[in-house]
Formats: structure tokens, sequence, C-alpha cells
């Protein structure tokens, strides 16, 4: 499932991208078909060799070039072991709303993007995001959960601030907000509740088949109660100072 759009966010060969907070790599893995250089970037060791073996088996199927480059990193996202300016892109999907010090880790985003790259953050929406909140303690105070809820004026700020360009923006994934919702009134772990497995049902044949109606719907309903908010930005060509400088240039 991808949240990026990358029509409006262009990855190709000569690329060097971070997948920020990979996860299961979804956007890392995108990358790499495009013809990327990708690091793919997180802090749970055991997700991080589910990618790496995904990465080999790519390769090995010859769904990627060999002259590009995949890679995992284990670490911090406030203490990244990067140089600054190692990417042209960065993708933070869904990680932020996770982290206390969000501003601490858009610093961090900020210094190892180069100037004049681009990065795409995606974040909960605010609607859907304070819905699953009021359905559900679990939701946000189980180990791991979020911390906040983001309306796009404070992310965008927050960006600003950093010293970012703010790009355009949109809403995706509208049909997963019902099942999210659902989730919440059942309990966020109860994954045999039978609305909660007949949404899910649904959902695993809509990525896979696709169909025009569903996709239209979507693509309709994304502006109102789309999960996932994204928003493009860029590095200012000339951007200096700030947290640069603090990993040097190895």
């Amino acid at each position: 499932m991808i949240t990026v759009d990358f029509d409006r966010f262009p990855v190709g060969p000569g690329n060097h991208l971070l997948d920020l907070g990979c996860g299961g790599g979804r956007h890392a893995f995108e990358a790499l078909r495009r013809g990327a250089n990708v690091v793919a970037f997180d802090h749970d060791a055991t997700e991080l060799a589910t990618v790496d073996s995904m990465f080999a088996a790519m390769r090995a199927e010859g769904e990627v070039s060999d002259t590009t480059e995949a890679r995992t990193v284990s670490g911090d996202a406030l203490d990244m072991p990067f140089p600054d300016g190692s990417f042209d892109r960065v993708i933070v999907s869904e990680v932020f709303e996770h982290i206390p010090h969000d501003t601490a880790a858009i610093a961090e985003l900020y210094r190892v993007l180069r100037p004049g790259g681009v990065a795409a953050v995606t974040v909960p929406s605010w609607l859907p995001e304070r819905l699953c909140w009021a359905l559900s303690e679990d939701y946000h105070t189980s180990p791991g959960g979020h911390v906040r809820i983001y309306t796009r004026a404070e992310l965008e700020a927050k960006l600003k601030a950093q010293g970012f360009r703010i790009g355009p923006h949109h809403h995706a994934h509208a049909l997963h907000t019902p099942y999210w919702w659902i989730k919440c009134a059942v309990g966020p772990d109860n994954e045999e509740h039978p609305l909660a497995r007949g949404y899910h049902q649904l959902l695993v044949w809509d990525i896979l088949s696709a169909p025009r109606l569903t996709r239209v719907t979507e693509r309709l309903l994304n502006p109102l109660v789309g999960k996932s908010l994204v928003v493009y930005v860029r590095k200012p060509p000339t951007a200096t100072g700030g947290t640069e400088g603090r990993h040097g240039d190895a």
C-alpha cells in the first residue's frame, strides 16, 4: 500500500533515497523498482531483516537493475548515522506521530537531505485520527502508539520553521479509514471480530484487484476522510547552517 504519489515525487536512476522509519519497506521497494539507490532506515531490527530479505529477493528475480544499491540501517531518527546532505530524496511515512520530539526529528530530516532535495512526509489525517482516539484509549496509549494528532497547518508550520519550502499536499487511503474506526470500536487487537475481519478482506481484495469503481470512489473520498495526509517539501538550494555539520562530511 503506497501512500506517496510518485507522480508528484519523482524518483528514478541516480537518486539517493532514504526511507526514514521504513517499517515493512513498502516505499523503499517501490523506489528501488524505479531505479533509485535506497537506504531503508528504522529502529526495529526485526523489520529490517525482513526488508533485507525482500531486497535480495527482488534482485534475484531481476526486478531491479544490477547497478542499483539497497541496504538497511538501524538507528534513531533523532540522531541518524549519515553525513549532512546524504540524500536527494527522503520519504518519512507515518513516523512523526510516534515521536515525542518531532521537531528534533524534522531537524534531522533537514540535515540529511541535500540542498535542493525533496522529501515526502505523511502523517494520519486529523479527522480520521481524532475519531480513532475518541473510540479507543488503547489506540493511542499503547507502547509505540501515536502521541499527537496533526492538523495540516501544524505539520506544515513545523516543517517551514526548520527551513523547508512547502509544496503540494493531498490525502490518501480513504477506504482504509472505516477499517480503523471499526478496529477502534471493537478493540484494536481484536483481529477476529467479524466486522474487522470482513472489512480487512475487502481491503486486501481491493489492493490486489484495484477495480476502477473503488479507485474512483477513493479518489473522491480522499479529500474528506483520507486516512493519511501527504505533504511534499523542498530544502532550499542554498541552505546552510541550522543543524547541518553535526556529523561531518565523512
